[in-house]
C-alpha cells in the first residue's frame, strides 16, 4: 500500500478515524475525505455534524473535504458520484471504517468497483474492543453525539470514550463499539490531527428514538 493515494469515507466519528490512523501508518497518501451528509448538506449523515465541525477536523487533518448532500433513495448514486471524481483526480482507493458488518462491506466493494476505487478496510475483522483499546492508547478522543434509544439509555450522550466507559457498556451487554448502530461518536483529538478540534457542546434533542447532542465550534 506503499504511496497509494486514497479517499477516506470520514464520517467524523471514531472508525473513520481509526480506519484513517491505519492507512496512513501503512504508507497511503491521503487525498481527501468524504462526509455524506443529509440533503440540504447541513448536517451528516447519522452522526449529526455540521459542516462547520466536520471541515475542521478537515483542516486539521489538512486534506480537502468534499461532501454530498443525498437522502436515502439517492445515496448510492450521490457516493458513486464522489467516487468518480476522486478516480478523475487521480486517486486509486477509498478507506473504509468497517469492522464486521459483511452487508456493508459489500455494498462498498459494489460501489467502489463501479468507479474503479480499491476498497480498503484496515479495522476488518478485529476484535472491536482490540480497535477500541489502540483508539485511546495512540491518543484520540471521542465523545458520544448519538444515541439510538431502542438500544441503551439516553445517560450516555456526552460521554467521553474510555477504558471506564467501554467496561460500563459491556457489563451491561451493550457493544462499546456500537457497530450495530447503538450510537455514535465525534473525534476532536488525536494524532491525525494538527491540534485539537475546538468544539462547543450544546443542547439535548431527541427525534424518533434518537437523542442528539448538539454539536459546534467554539466562537
Amino acid at each position: 500500500m506503499e504511496n497509494k493515494p486514497f479517499v477516506a469515507s470520514w464520517s467524523g466519528g471514531k472508525d473513520s478515524a481509526m480506519a484513517f490512523y491505519r492507512a496512513v501508518q501503512s504508507g497511503m497518501k491521503p487525498k481527501r475525505l468524504l462526509t455524506m451528509f443529509q440533503e440540504d448538506e447541513e448536517v451528516s449523515k447519522s452522526h449529526a455534524l455540521p459542516f462547520s465541525v466536520v471541515l475542521a477536523q478537515a483542516e486539521r487533518i489538512g486534506i480537502p473535504l468534499m461532501i454530498r448532500g443525498a437522502g436515502w433513495s439517492d445515496y448510492e448514486l450521490k457516493f458513486i458520484d464522489a467516487m468518480d471524481e476522486c478516480r478523475a483526480d487521480e486517486i486509486t482507493h477509498g478507506v473504509f471504517g468497517d469492522i464486521d458488518l459483511q452487508g456493508h462491506l459489500e455494498w462498498v466493494q459494489k460501489t467502489c468497483e463501479k468507479s474503479n476505487i480499491v476498497p480498503i478496510h484496515p479495522l476488518w475483522q478485529e476484535p472491536r474492543r482490540a480497535i477500541l483499546e489502540e483508539l485511546l492508547e495512540v491518543g484520540f478522543e471521542a465523545v458520544i453525539v448519538v444515541i439510538n434509544t431502542g438500544m441503551m439509555s439516553r445517560e450516555y450522550i456526552g460521554r467521553t470514550f474510555t477504558r471506564e466507559l467501554m467496561d460500563e457498556l459491556e457489563a451491561l451487554g451493550i457493544d462499546s463499539c456500537g457497530e450495530n448502530g447503538e450510537f455514535h461518536t465525534v473525534v476532536i483529538d488525536g494524532p491525525i490531527f494538527s491540534s485539537r478540534v475546538p468544539v462547543a457542546f450544546g443542547e439535548v434533542r431527541e427525534n424518533e428514538g434518537y437523542v442528539f447532542l448538539d454539536v459546534s465550534l467554539k466562537e
